[in-house]
């Protein structure tokens, strides 16, 4: 079909073009000042150490969006999760319903890799992806507070052990 996206894992060849969507969607979501990944730390996370996988969305070849995610682990389900850190489609691209079929393809990897769930965070004022993810059935979880520890707080914390 013409207008069919293709969805597929991609290759180390696509490099550049991760860290060109990273970039977007930094700047979509107005850290693009909190950059410091490289190409070199791409490679190696993702094709050497395997930290993350990533989704490339295509149309007729042209990429469109993409998506990165990883595992973590739910002690309570005795299984894994993935958690998609990045979900991102070009702008001229929203709303034609391919973020959902990222989406459904995550979920589909999801059961065929006996994951328990499939979580991501949005932030509280990105009406529109609350507003997508509300419609897909997935549930914010209200009752958890996300807490972080990075830079100086997170090298001193190491320190007091």
């Amino acid at each position: 079909m013409k207008n069919s996206l293709i969805i597929r894992f991609a290759q180390k060849k696509d490099i550049p073009l991760i860290l060109e969507f990273i970039k977007e969607l930094a700047i979509y979501e107005k850290i693009q000042d909190s950059i410091t990944i490289s190409e070199k730390i791409l490679y190696e996370h993702l094709f050497q150490k395997k930290y993350a996988e990533v989704l490339i969305a295509e149309l007729q070849k042209n990429p469109i969006g993409f998506a990165l995610f990883f595992y973590s682990y739910s002690g309570y389900q005795g299984k894994p999760s993935i958690y998609i850190e990045d979900l991102f489609i070009k702008e001229m691209f929203r709303g034609r319903g391919y973020g959902k079929k990222i989406l459904s393809f995550i979920a589909n990897l999801a059961l065929e890799r006996n994951c328990g769930r499939v979580e991501l965070c949005v932030f509280n004022w990105n009406k529109k992806a609350i507003t997508f993810y509300n419609s897909t059935g997935a549930k914010a979880m209200d009752t958890l507070i996300i807490y972080r520890l990075t830079g100086s707080d997170l090298q001193k914390y190491a320190n007091l052990g």
